[in-house]
């Protein structure tokens, strides 16, 4: 089950990702915005977020006008490694060396076809582990040093 959510400035890329993403045969739960209207970024980015970080969702897609709002906020959730990517080395890497759950994308700078592609990228590729698992694991105790008021 993959679950996306956007803002109105990533709605209609929203709606071209979660269609290709059914023809993939995936799953897929829209947490909104469903329509045009101004909304405040925060709200979805949350509510995606959140549903990664306490496992009820492998992964999930964020779309606002650039991505960057998206990203700020999902990154603040346990767990979650969301990353914004603009082309499809990125969406690789974020998968093989930093093992994202969020992929993030901006519907102003990216049209449907080309987010697409950058999904399949992302869904395709693996985590590679190994000298990567080991970062991980610095920020997953980053992570619990700030929860834990050490930092």
């Amino acid at each position: 089950m993959v679950v996306i959510g956007s803002d109105h400035g990533g709605l209609e890329l929203m709606a071209a990702v979660s269609e290709a993403l059914r023809q993939r045969g995936l799953e897929v739960v829209d947490l909104g915005t469903d329509n045009g209207d101004s909304v405040d970024y925060p709200d979805f980015a949350e509510k995606v977020a959140a549903a990664v970080s306490r496992g009820e969702a492998a992964c999930g897609i964020l779309v606002c006008g650039t991505g960057i709002g998206m990203s700020i906020v999902a990154n603040k959730f346990p767990g979650v490694r969301a990353a914004l990517v603009t082309d499809e080395f990125m969406a690789r890497m974020a998968k093989e060396h930093n093992n994202a759950n969020i992929l993030v994308l901006g519907g102003r700078v990216l049209e449907g076809m080309t987010a697409a592609r950058l999904v399949s990228v992302w869904l395709d590729a693996t985590f590679e582990g190994g000298r990567h698992q080991r970062r991980l694991d610095k920020i997953t105790q980053l992570e619990a040093d700030v929860r834990a008021g050490k930092l």
